[in-house]
């Protein structure tokens, strides 16, 4: 999951793990917290589509 800039960032954004647009403010989570934050509106990567391979889509 990629952060936003500042102290209390909130994810801005999900990828795969072997995503190579990750940027540099980014957290390993479970597929749980994955699917609740697409579920919550936070956007999906669109090079690897976490959705898709989540199965959300």
């Amino acid at each position: 999951m990629e952060l936003g800039i500042g102290r209390r960032a909130r994810p801005i954004e999900v990828h795969v793990g072997h995503c190579y647009a990750i940027g540099k403010r980014h957290r390993a989570v479970s597929r749980e917290q994955a699917l609740a934050a697409l579920a919550e509106g936070i956007r999906a990567c669109a090079h690897r589509r976490p959705d898709t391979e989540l199965g959300v889509l």
